[in-house]
């Protein structure tokens, strides 16, 4: 069997008497129309390897087979779609591979090496709701650096990664994800282009590497600043920030002690993050 001989995913969920786990966060999406929209978005593929995260059932995994990636890697923790995705690796003809096991655990350098020749690897998942936030933490601060984003999370989610100084959904992730990659939502989707839907819309943003991304130890140091700065929002920074040095510090980075943290763009975070000093 080719993949274009495959059976529509609903009939292949209903054949393995397979539905989705609350406790796993997983909402999937069965529409090939919507999930090959996903993959143009998240392309072009040349060159590199794709990993995908809680493929579930494979919808999208479908779609990334059908790109000009050299491999589709997916990590699967959810072991009652193993045997579904194994049919899928037999009919893709030696391009997917399937892996057990927990994202948040993972090492990619290792993934990439064993078995796409280590090729510069893009990520393109539908995350568990459960888990989107810590697995884009580990991808932007990690020992990994990936070619490449585009994940679907939450819409609340996907405006804070892409959020901009000022708006209400502006702090932390968003500054830590634009310090590593340019980030940009490109796709929305209503809750009911998911089985089953959410309560909540979703959106797909896409992180390219940013060539100046600051160095391990500003990205420690930022972390600390954003996390005590955003800790105390409506303070103003001389007061949120005291515990690391307040309105010295302020001055040092040439940042207004009197302002909020939710007005201060990126090159500000990063000259506090600089003067307050790197491990």
């Amino acid at each position: 069997m080719t993949l274009d001989q495959l059976p529509p995913l609903r009939e292949t969920l209903d054949a393995h008497g397979l539905m989705a786990k609350k406790a796993f966060g997983q909402h999937f999406l069965l529409d090939l129309n919507v999930t090959r929209k996903i993959a143009r978005l998240a392309g072009p593929f040349e060159g590199c390897a794709v990993i995908e995260v809680g493929p579930g059932p494979g919808g999208l995994t479908r779609a990334l087979l059908e790109t000009d990636a050299s491999r589709v890697i997916v990590v699967e923790k959810d072991a009652r779609f193993l045997p579904l995705l194994e049919e899928l690796r037999e009919a893709a003809g030696g391009k997917l591979v399937v892996v057990e096991g927990d994202a948040l655990e993972v090492d990619e350098t290792a993934l990439l090496a064993q078995h796409a020749d280590g090729a510069p690897g893009r990520l393109v998942s539908n995350l568990p709701y459960n888990v989107g936030t810590p697995l884009l933490i580990k991808w932007l601060t990690g020992p990994w650096t990936p070619h490449g984003m585009a994940l679907m999370f939450q819409k609340e989610v996907a405006d804070r990664v892409a959020a901009r100084p000022g708006s209400s959904a502006y702090g932390r992730l968003g500054i830590i994800a634009q310090a590593v990659c340019t980030a940009r939502v490109v796709m929305d989707l209503p809750a009911r282009a998911f089985t089953p839907p959410p309560k909540v819309a979703s959106a797909v943003v896409r992180l390219e590497p940013r060539a100046d991304r600051p160095s391990a130890d500003i990205l420690a140091a930022l972390e600390r600043v954003t996390a005590a700065a955003f800790g105390q929002r409506r303070k103003m920074l001389r007061s949120s920030l005291k515990a690391l040095g307040g309105e010295a510090l302020c001055a040092q980075a040439g940042v207004d002690p009197n302002a909020r943290a939710e007005v201060i763009d990126l090159p500000g975070f990063l000259r506090l993050a600089a003067a307050s000093g790197a491990d």
